[in-house]
């Protein structure tokens, strides 16, 4: 089984940047399709991005196209989220979440190891 853990978290001003890292312990997570999930206070979790496990499938929301970027590190089992220009709606827990099987989906129940989350929160 895979063990996630998130960081970087924070509270920023509208503009700014944080950089999440999700590391994972396990042998899977360098052939797992990964990906970030966030949830704002009374709204479903909805993907934000997502990557395939060697990083040539890369999906993201709309909502955050051009302003964040995924990543992975199969070599230190970990993956980030680059945010950039974040806006207050982009505020919620931040959650990493791993697949064994398949590609990119961007229903959480296709997913089949979480992170416990971390918080951004993006005001001024």
């Amino acid at each position: 089984q895979v063990h996630l853990v998130e960081s970087g978290g924070g509270l920023v001003q509208p503009g700014g940047s944080l950089t999440l890292s999700c590391v994972a312990s396990g042998r899977t997570f360098t052939t797992s399709t990964m990906a970030w999930f966030r949830q704002a206070p009374g709204k479903e979790r909805e993907i934000v991005a997502g990557i395939s496990w060697i990083a040539s499938i890369i999906d993201y929301a709309d909502s955050v196209k051009g302003r964040f970027t995924i990543s992975r590190d199969n070599a230190k089992n970990t993956m980030y989220l680059q945010m950039n220009n974040l806006k207050p709606e982009d505020t919620a827990v931040y959650y990493c979440a791993g697949k064994l099987r398949g590609g990119i989906r961007r229903t959480q129940s296709e997913y089949d190891y979480w992170g416990q989350g971390t918080q951004v929160t993006v005001s001024s």
